[in-house]
């Protein structure tokens, strides 16, 4: 049986007078050391030998590949996603990790415009992490920067803009998608996603999720009570449908789960700008405010937000908005 390593460990040479690191077969002559001088080399060297050595770097792209496969691909918002991964292969490419620096994001950053830097940027940090949890270590750790959050959009439609864009939208899907989200103030994906099962025209009400689906832990998603108007289109649309198809908002009867183009072109011939699919919910929240019949209690479980983002947010539409404090 072979006796065990002793380890490193000094010994002095008698015939030079001088310390020897062994080390097994190894031995590394220190020289004219004094005995404080190789007990200090003695110590750097067992520092450097059981140092965890760097492990292999893996390129940015097989980051990004692990997170839209293992994470994003169950995510609602994959499509969205896959975006982001795209803009950020065509820029890190095969770049190792070790080079997601604050500088190198910073260089990224400009190159886009600030919102879109940082919806790329966020997913970059939310790839690196799951592959840090799941997979391995990275030597030196990358450290992604974010910039800043910038103040929320206030663009939001008068009413004559909301009509316009509504007699711009060419097709059936992009109409529907208008009324729907406006008057019940849901976030697109919701209405894109909406299905007949999800409306009770008996009871006036509309799920935001399907039943049995597992709710958005980050977002509120509450019942709606529909008013009297978008009732109204729903039971025009869903004697239209007759039963033949799932979705609200299709085309021939395909579901519709991207309407850039026809968006584009509605609002193009619209005479608007700055107007994006998000911007209904914007008008729908202002308008509630405008009108000053709606306690905020009510207008944020309508919308599905906190009393906080919507006084946040849209509290200064409010008639009653700082109350008597300009009189005193």
């Amino acid at each position: 049986m072979p006796r065990r390593a002793k380890g490193p460990r000094l010994y002095r040479d008698p015939a030079r007078g001088q310390y020897v690191i062994r080390d097994g077969p190894r031995f590394v002559r220190l020289g004219a050391a004094s005995d404080s001088e190789a007990e200090r080399a003695l110590a750097e060297y067992i520092a450097a030998k059981h140092r965890p050595q760097p492990i292999g770097v893996p390129p940015v792209a097989d980051i990004l590949a692990a997170y839209a496969n293992d994470v994003a691909a169950y995510r609602k918002t994959a499509r969205n996603i896959s975006y982001n991964i795209g803009s950020l292969l065509a820029w890190w490419g095969e770049k190792p990790a070790t080079e997601i620096t604050a500088r190198n994001c910073r260089a990224y950053a400009a190159t886009k415009t600030p919102a879109a830097a940082a919806q790329d940027l966020k997913v970059l940090r939310a790839a690196v992490g799951h592959w840090l949890r799941e997979y391995a270590p990275i030597v030196p750790p990358p450290v992604v920067w974010k910039p800043p959050e910038g103040r929320p959009r206030e663009r939001w439609l008068t009413r004559s803009e909301l009509a316009r864009l509504l007699r711009a939208a060419d097709a059936q899907h992009i109409r529907r998608f208008i009324l729907l989200a406006y008057y019940t103030g849901s976030r697109p994906g919701v209405i894109l996603r909406l299905q007949w099962d999800q409306i009770d025209l008996k009871n006036g009400v509309m799920a935001r999720i399907r039943p049995g689906e597992a709710a958005d832990a980050k977002k509120r998603q509450p019942i709606v009570r529909l008013g009297k108007r978008i009732l109204s289109h729903l039971r025009r649309w869903h004697g239209l449908d007759n039963g033949t198809v799932s979705f609200l908002c299709h085309y021939e009867g395909r579901r519709v789960d991207d309407p850039h183009g026809s968006w584009r072109r509605a609002v193009r011939n619209a005479g608007l700008a700055g107007v994006t699919r998000h911007t209904l919910r914007h008008t729908r929240a202002t308008h509630l405010m405008q009108s000053g019949r709606v306690s905020l209690w009510e207008a944020a479980g309508a919308l599905g937000m906190t009393t906080r983002t919507l006084e946040q947010t849209y509290g200064h539409h409010h008639p009653d908005h700082q109350g008597e404090a300009p009189d005193v």
